[in-house]
C-alpha cells in the first residue's frame, strides 16, 4: 500500500514538471492560409519548437534568429519563441 502512494506521488511530480515545460498555446483546428499568397521556405526546424507540430514549408509564421529562419504553426508560437529565442534554437 505505502508503495503505491509513493509510486503515484513520484508520477504525479513527474507528470507536473514535464507540464510546466511547454506552454500551453491554443491553435485552430485547420491552417487557413491561403497558398497561393505564400512563399515556399526551408526552415532550420522539423517541428515547431513551441508545441512540437511539423513545419510546412508553406508556413506564414515565420522568425528569423542568428541567421536561420524558423517557421511556426501560428502566430502565438512564434510570439512565445521571440520571448526567449535562446530557449527554443536548435544549437
Amino acid at each position: 500500500m505505502k508503495s503505491k502512494i509513493i509510486l503515484t506521488a513520484f508520477l504525479s511530480v513527474s507528470l507536473m514538471a514535464c507540464a510546466q515545460e511547454t506552454p500551453k498555446v491554443k491553435h485552430k483546428k485547420s491552417n487557413t492560409t491561403a497558398k497561393s499568397n505564400t512563399k515556399t521556405m526551408k526552415f532550420v526546424n522539423a517541428v515547431d519548437p513551441i508545441c512540437h507540430m511539423p513545419t510546412e514549408p508553406d508556413m506564414k509564421d515565420t522568425a528569423v534568429y542568428k541567421n536561420k529562419t524558423y517557421g511556426f504553426c501560428s502566430s502565438l508560437c512564434k510570439d512565445e519563441f521571440k520571448k526567449n529565442p535562446e530557449k527554443y534554437a536548435q544549437k
